[in-house]
């Protein structure tokens, strides 16, 4: 299975409604390693690296995020390989 890394920038109301906890939680559960945070224009940034098909999952539950969250887009790329212990919030 191909391993990846993607670097995610999320806009909406992403900031205030426990996205970066969700997206910590949603990312140990597809095995993934990297991590998320807060930026200062009110968008949320992630680094995450593992196998294709889990990132392709991650990608897709961005869009949604947690329940009170409005996602207005979601900008990816792959990015080089990166080394992380585990997934964590920055």
């Amino acid at each position: 299975m191909k391993t990846i890394c993607i670097k995610a920038v999320i806009s909406g109301k992403v900031q205030g409604v426990f996205y970066r906890q969700n997206t910590l939680q949603k990312a140990q559960s597809l095995n993934l390693t990297g991590w998320v945070r807060n930026n200062d224009d009110d968008t949320v940034e992630l680094h995450a690296c593992g196998a294709e098909e889990n990132i392709k999952n991650l990608v897709e539950w961005l869009w949604q995020g947690p329940p009170r969250a409005q996602v207005t887009q979601v900008d990816w790329s792959e990015i080089p390989e990166e080394k992380h212990a585990a997934f964590m919030i920055n």
